[in-house]
């Protein structure tokens, strides 16, 4: 059976049993079990012609509502009142439990200020590493993703090193992003910017964090299959 959570970057996918998929085994993470872990470009799914069990995401035919597997896939893991929040790089989505159950959610589908996608072609036009990035004290009030490319520019124009700049609108998202999810004492913290040291030191500075990792949605997809859906059934 093959879990796939189709992101407009990358796809994570999760494999059990004896699927057949010698095609990406260059993009095994980890195999625990009878489970196999896999990160890819979503430009190569199309072409690799997986037989898909159960899908979710922007760059597949969705099988399942991304929020219903965010929420499924957290719930055997986080406190009984918890916020868990999911960054990627096309959007932002965060739930929040209480008592156990499903309580509230929002759902961020156009707003580049709030996701990871301005990051990774700064990073890319600057040609700066993301682990180079670290934590700045400094942060951009970004509320539009054009506008903090502006002050990244203005910035460096004025002589500040472009890693230095990258790492203050990083700062100025994850203030978003604390702001969004309505300032929680805690945040679970699911997708990409799991990874991205100068995102979790900088959200650090306004609630604590524990990791999900990148791999939610595609266990919310595997539960699913097993149990009754959180929102579902809240």
């Amino acid at each position: 059976m093959i879990y796939l959570d189709a992101g407009t970057t990358y796809s994570k996918i999760i494999s059990i049993g004896e699927a057949n998929l010698s095609e990406i085994n260059s993009f095994l993470i980890k195999e625990e079990n009878d489970r196999k872990y896999y990160i890819l470009p979503s430009s190569m799914i199309k072409s690799k012609n997986l037989k898909i069990t159960k899908s979710c995401g922007h760059m597949s035919s969705a099988t399942e509502n991304e929020i219903i597997a965010l929420a499924n896939g957290a719930r055997n893991i986080i406190d009984t009142d918890s916020t868990v929040l999911d960054l990627g790089s096309r959007d932002a989505k965060w739930i929040k439990f209480k008592d156990g159950k499903f309580h509230d959610m929002d759902w961020n589908t156009s707003c580049a200020s709030s996701t990871g996608a301005t990051v990774e072609m700064l990073l890319k036009f600057y040609n700066v590493k993301r682990e180079e990035l670290e934590f700045n004290e400094e942060k951009f009030a970004v509320t539009c993703g054009i506008f903090g490319l502006e002050k990244i520019m203005d910035d460096i124009s004025n002589g500040t090193k472009p890693v230095e700049a990258i790492s203050k609108f990083v700062h100025g998202i994850a203030y978003n992003a604390w702001s969004f999810a309505k300032k929680p004492e805690k945040i679970y913290l699911s997708g990409g910017f799991c990874e991205n040291k100068c995102f979790v030191e900088s959200l650090k500075q306004y609630c604590d964090i524990e990791s999900l990792g990148r791999f939610i949605l595609c266990e919310g997809l595997i539960n699913s299959d097993k149990k009754e859906d959180v929102l579902t059934h809240a």
